[in-house]
């Protein structure tokens, strides 16, 4: 089941993953591209990953069903 952890975990991974991209970037002149996109690329990737985690997570907006008759409707339906 999906908790808080989920995100502690994800970013632990990734600052893990951004670090060895750090110190294994191949030696160059291209040292500093294979850094910024290889770290930016990992952090991109977590911000959509954590954004659409946590839009599922604590939904903004609850769904209403029209499936039901009206007898099992409630009167008051919270907005």
């Amino acid at each position: 089941m999906a908790n808080g952890w989920s995100l502690v975990i994800g970013l632990i991974v990734i600052v893990v993953f951004c670090g060895v991209s750090w110190c294994a970037a191949p030696k160059g002149e291209n040292q500093t591209v294979w850094r910024s996109t290889l770290i930016l690329s990992a952090v991109a990737c977590f911000l959509m990953w954590a954004i659409t985690f946590l839009a599922q997570w604590h939904p903004l907006i609850q769904p209403i069903r029209n499936d039901l008759r009206p007898e099992h409707t409630p009167s008051h339906r919270a907005y």
